[in-house]
């Protein structure tokens, strides 16, 4: 459903589709987001970053508008601040192209908090729930970073992009850090959701679901948390000691050995979760001490 020209009862949206070598998902992707029912009227911008494969292709399939990147070195947030200077709606929505919304109704519940306070400074972000392959430690992540939002608010903080929405407005008054290359979303959400002057409030959607997960292998994980790492450093100052990493890596190990205990289909996973807990504690500890960009 796109922008009409005419002024309507709601605020116009534009869903921002960041892509790269993802055809096998960018049409589910785009599929869903033009089934949505009852949300504002809104566009669909696409910003492909030199996919060598038929993403481009599939997504032209849609009537959508496509970005391109700016020029040089791709780094998250220069990119999400070009994107958000080329979006024509009051509400900015962020969906990644491996987001695939889970119901007609991801958009009208994305957006809901936002149009019931329209001049409070609010930032959404939806529930993320694992897809079909997942792996059952993957799982329980999800189970414990989403859900019904419990877990995830004795939590110091938690924010994801991936399938979010704020006001325009916002992004444009404090646009993201361009320095990072981890964590570029939650250190937007931090900042501003900390400022003195009209704080911006974090809402968890859980009933905005999109279908996103990733069954990473351990050289994939050791990337991201060590780069997660160097970006907890910078953002909330963090140097954990070693020996609280590993207590973590151990609690989690159990926490993973509980779930999987009476799950048949994950048993195989067992043997693996010390290792994966390991891989994560160590590369975010790591990353930590270097203070700079992995």
């Amino acid at each position: 459903m796109k922008i009409d020209s005419g002024q309507g009862a709601l605020p116009r949206a534009s869903v921002l589709v960041r892509a790269r070598n993802d055809e096998a998902l960018v049409g589910r992707t785009l599929e869903g987001i033009f089934a949505q029912e009852g949300a504002p009227e809104f566009e669909v911008v696409v910003c492909d970053d030199a996919s060598t494969d038929r993403t481009r292709e599939v997504a032209a399939r849609f009537p959508v508008r496509f970005a391109d990147p700016p020029p040089g070195a791709y780094m998250p947030g220069r990119t999400l601040n070009a994107l958000v200077r080329e979006a024509r709606g009051d509400i900015v929505v962020f969906n990644n192209s491996d987001a695939v919304p889970a119901g007609r109704d991801w958009l009208r519940e994305l957006v809901a908090p936002l149009l019931e306070a329209p001049d409070r400074p609010r930032a959404c972000f939806a529930n993320q729930v694992p897809r079909a392959d997942a792996r059952e430690t993957v799982r329980r992540d999800h189970a414990r970073a989403f859900g019904d939002g419990k877990v995830q608010a004795t939590w110091r903080f938690f924010f994801s992009l991936a399938s979010s929405a704020t006001w325009k407005r916002l992004l444009l008054e404090a646009p993201f850090d361009e320095t990072i290359r981890y964590s570029e979303d939650v250190e937007w959400a931090w900042r501003n959701s900390r400022r003195e002057r009209e704080p911006v409030e974090i809402v968890y959607c859980p009933r905005a679901r999109a279908e996103h997960s990733h069954n990473y292998t351990l050289r994939e994980m050791a990337r991201r948390f060590r780069g997660e790492g160097v970006s907890d450093r910078i953002i909330f100052g963090d140097r954990p000691a070693l020996a609280r990493e590993l207590a973590g890596a151990a609690r989690e190990t159990l926490r993973d050995w509980a779930w999987l205990a009476p799950r048949p289909r994950g048993w195989p996973e067992i043997p693996c979760a010390p290792v994966r807990r390991l891989v994560q504690r160590l590369s975010h500890w790591r990353g930590t001490r270097e203070g700079g960009q992995p």
